[in-house]
């Protein structure tokens, strides 16, 4: 039986990050959730407040012999700006940001490294403002959130923000996709 690890980044809207995620060898599934806040199983209306302290997040269940965590932060650090508070494109507020949600103390030290790395390549002109807290919890989101891109790829949220993301995926990460 295999053994699978799980991951739980917050890079903006879930429907990004799961379209991103799911097309990676090695991972297994992507569950669109919200995670970071208090409140028992909150809802998308009550996220997208702004006023509940969850982000909009993707927790990963992928295969450690075919994919590293090492690799999932390479792709998360690449798939989105980290150094927008609060923001990401035309998504703005606290459920946006830029977050790590670390499972155990190796990808807590993992993702520091990771984070100090990418601030020291200079790669972004602003400073990284991505969050690295542990993962109390995680609530699924609502199943019309689940699988997003793939049963509306012809939305115009998806055509005008998904899309872009999928083809840098393509290029930056060719020999990392599913064949």
């Amino acid at each position: 039986m295999r053994h699978y690890e799980r991951a739980t980044f917050g890079g903006g809207c879930f429907w990004c990050t799961e379209a991103v995620f799911e097309r990676l060898e090695g991972v297994e599934e992507v569950i669109a959730g919200y995670a970071g806040g208090e409140k028992e199983n909150p809802s998308y209306e009550e996220v997208s407040s702004g006023r509940t302290e969850y982000a909009e997040v993707i927790q990963i269940s992928y295969d450690p012999e075919k994919i590293s965590y090492e690799e999932l932060l390479e792709v998360f650090w690449n798939t989105h700006d980290p150094t927008t508070p609060n923001r990401q494109g035309p998504d703005v507020g606290p459920q946006y940001r830029s977050v790590i949600f670390y499972h155990d103390e190796t990808q807590k030290r993992l993702a520091q490294a990771s984070k100090t790395k990418v601030g020291a390549s200079r790669k972004y002109k602003d400073s990284i403002v991505t969050e690295i807290l542990p993962l109390k919890n995680f609530f699924k989101a609502e199943e019309y959130h689940q699988n997003y891109y793939r049963s509306n790829p012809q939305a115009p949220y998806c055509q005008v923000v998904v899309n872009p993301k999928l083809e840098k995926l393509e290029k930056e990460f060719k020999e990392k996709l599913k064949k």
